[in-house]
């Protein structure tokens, strides 16, 4: 994991923008999809790590602007399914045994993408310099919760890191207490 493992946490691999190659360099074989639900904390971080530099290629490459992908779209699980999603698709489209028009059928549906990008950015508030929690419709007898206030983005890389370790604790603990129930005889 991030740091447990010895990586340390400023290394090109973790914060590089350039995407692998299209074999998506987290195994070997044909992309799978990615539900982000199931992900052990070891896979979920080879996963955030290649999500998060082909997002910086991405962004970067076709010049988006935050409306489309924020800097924090790593806290907004909308975000994070739909361009895992749009990664995926991008992998099987440039995979050498794809057929040639494939770049096109995955442009077109970039197109889509999009605007789909773009609605889920308006609805959860997110911005160029501060990000807040997505808001939830309250269903009733729900409670309404903490209060949802902005927070001021300083250093995007440096949340990134401290989110991906927290998530990965988060999965690591989730683990470690379904075991421990197995264990445990499941009682």
């Amino acid at each position: 994991m991030l740091g447990s493992a010895g990586r340390d946490e400023s290394e090109p691999a973790f914060r590089g923008d350039e995407p692998d190659g299209a074999d998506g360099g987290a195994s070997a074989g044909p992309p799978q999809p990615v539900n982000w639900n199931l992900l052990t904390a070891d896979e979920a971080e080879i996963h955030w790590i290649e999500l998060n530099k082909w997002v910086n290629w991405l962004r970067r490459t076709y010049g988006l602007p935050a409306s489309v992908v924020p800097p924090f779209w790593h806290r907004h699980p909308e975000l994070v399914w739909e361009l895992s999603a749009l990664h995926l698709h991008w992998l099987c489209a440039y995979d050498p045994d794809q057929h040639a028009s494939a770049p096109l059928g995955w442009h077109h549906d970039f197109a889509d993408a999009r605007q789909r990008l773009h609605d889920w950015v308006s609805r959860c508030g997110t911005r160029l310099d501060k990000d807040r929690p997505t808001r939830q419709t309250l269903w009733p007898g729900e409670d309404a919760g903490d209060a949802i206030e902005d927070v001021v983005i300083t250093n995007r890389d440096e949340d990134f890191v401290a989110f991906v370790l927290h998530d990965l604790h988060s999965r690591d603990e989730a683990e470690r207490l379904f075991y421990s129930t197995m264990s445990d005889g499941g009682a």
